[in-house]
């Protein structure tokens, strides 16, 4: 009997060894466009209000790579509109930066560019309080377990009248639910990396889907998930106030260019 237990154990270890630790995930992310427009009649019905954007992350070796993939259907086409909602596929609009992470040392390194300058935003894994449902259902083949949090930060709004766009900053409190394989052991995923006990697959804000995994593969080029370099290293903090700064003179110089009435 003994010996039974023994071998049953000697398996349990070989399965749990066997699980994926390294691979590469394809996301669809659906970013919600929020904006005031004040315009002729009608105007905010040509207004997308949304756009579709396909990212990819690579994980191996405790460390994670997320980057925006690129597609030959870039800025082209509409969907169909269903629901009522206009969609379109379009880029370099905020999701073209690259994001590493070392789970291991629980360090965040985020490259950006802005206004033609580019960034390395550096900090630590943030800690979400999580809640695990017991709820499950199966993505790609994948059993995934459901967990909740509640995340309090800020937005930016962009607000349009007669021409003129501006940014405000606003609090912002989102109702995350998350899906995520105990399957692949790792705590990877397209946004609350290094959190949750498994690989990410779907994340919805709001009861609205933002990230929905499309591909998952166990082929990745390890050497590919590195440390981003080049760009200024800066604070998120200061990265928020340089980046005001910066729009500030840009609307400045834009309004400055205007012809005067007569």
């Amino acid at each position: 009997m003994k010996v039974v237990y023994l071998i049953a154990g000697l398996l349990m270890v070989h399965a749990v060894q066997a699980q994926q630790q390294e691979g590469r995930v394809v996301y669809e992310l659906t970013r919600q466009l929020k904006m005031d427009i004040a315009g002729p009649d009608g105007m905010e019905q040509h207004m997308p209000r949304s756009f579709v954007v396909r990212v990819e992350v690579l994980f191996g070796n405790n460390q994670m790579l997320r980057r925006q993939v690129e597609d030959d259907n870039a800025g082209g086409g509409f969907p169909d509109d269903e629901g009522g909602g206009m969609h379109f596929r379009a880029f370099g609009m905020g999701d073209d930066g690259v994001t590493w992470c070392n789970f291991t040392e629980g360090r965040k390194v985020e490259q950006r560019e802005f206004a033609t300058k580019r960034y390395l935003v550096t900090d630590s894994v943030q800690k979400q309080n999580w809640k695990l449902t017991g709820e499950s259902k199966t993505i790609l083949g994948y059993a995934c377990q459901q967990a909740l949090t509640t995340r309090v930060g800020k937005r930016r709004m962009m607000t349009m009248e007669n021409g003129n766009m501006t940014s405000k900053e606003m609090a912002d409190t989102s109702q995350v639910t998350v899906w995520f394989t105990p399957a692949i052991p790792v705590s990877a995923g397209p946004d609350f990396e290094g959190q949750l006990p498994g690989l990410i697959l779907e994340i919805d804000i709001n009861g609205t889907p933002t990230y929905k995994a499309t591909e998952v593969s166990s082929k990745v080029n390890i050497a590919s998930i590195k440390e981003p370099r080049g760009g200024k290293k800066i604070t998120e903090a200061d990265f928020n106030q340089e980046r005001d700064k910066l729009m500030q003179e840009m609307q400045r110089n834009e309004v400055g260019r205007r012809p005067r009435g007569g």
